[in-house]
């Protein structure tokens, strides 16, 4: 069918360019436009369904793709995390140590004495200038470790959030689709259930036949009546009560007095 369809459509484009020469890029244009449609219109929607289900499973690698990438993130974060932590607590004693020589200095002595070793002033104040420029070179690699650390861990909030919502999206799919199923089932059994032409002339024969039988036997039933039963008599036989009460009234009394009945029988 879509074969025979691109067949087709070609056939009309090359007959439109020999037709109408200038103007054929329009026609072109929306013979193209129509052609698609047509094929479009032509693939079964189960096919569609089949092949957004073949879609969905496809972005399952590239969700664990994102998880692989999100957990070496992670890794990574966290050994920066460490550095820094070890970086600060590193400067916090080199800042310690700084202070202690400069206070030293400040005092005027010409020798220092720090773990059982005798230092003069001058060796101190050069001691101290070395680890004065150290410190600021070790203070602004820790500032920017703190700014790429702030940035990767932005980066990694922003790739959860991805995941989470690429996750979602799979699994709104998933039931979207799912959905599509159920309807497209239900309109295949309206479909076949109004193909269905069902031929109720039997049954209408039937329902006739059964009325019939029951005219015939009212009208034989009446015929009997009217043969019992001789013009202008008097009806001695004393009409039914409709009343339930009278009725079961009636019943009981008959049935005691035919009791009592056989009771005397029984005394003779």
């Amino acid at each position: 069918m879509v074969k025979k369809s691109l067949i087709v459509g070609g056939v009309i484009v090359l007959l439109l360019g020999l037709f109408f020469g200038r103007d054929a890029i329009s026609y072109t244009k929306t013979s193209l436009g129509w052609m698609r449609q047509s094929v479009k219109d032509a693939v079964p929607v189960e096919f569609e369904l089949t092949r957004a289900r073949d879609m969905i499973k496809g972005l399952t690698p590239e969700i664990r793709h994102n998880m692989h990438v999100i957990a070496t993130e992670e890794v990574e974060v966290k050994g920066l995390r460490e550095n820094l932590a070890a970086g600060e607590k590193q400067l916090a004693k080199n800042k310690a140590d700084i202070e202690r020589l400069t206070t030293d200095l400040k005092k005027g002595d010409s020798h220092f004495v720090y773990c059982g070793k005798s230092y003069t002033s001058k060796q101190v104040e050069t001691d101290l200038t070395g680890r004065f420029e150290q410190f600021k070179v070790k203070e602004a690699t820790v500032g920017k470790l703190r700014q790429i650390l702030a940035a990767r861990e932005a980066g990694l909030a922003a790739g959860r959030d991805k995941l989470k919502a690429m996750e979602a999206a799979k699994t709104q799919l998933e039931l979207d689709v799912a959905n599509l199923e159920a309807r497209l089932e239900m309109v295949q059994v309206a479909q076949t259930s109004s193909n269905f032409n069902f031929d109720d002339s039997r049954l209408s024969r039937t329902k006739q036949l059964v009325k019939d039988i029951s005219t015939r036997i009212d009208v034989a039933e009446k015929l009997v009546n009217a043969e019992t039963t001789v013009p202008g008599q008097i009806n001695l036989e004393e009409p039914t009560s409709s009343n339930i009460t009278e009725q079961i009234t009636n019943y009981f009394q008959q049935a005691g007095e035919t009791e009592a009945e056989k009771n005397v029988v029984k005394l003779d």
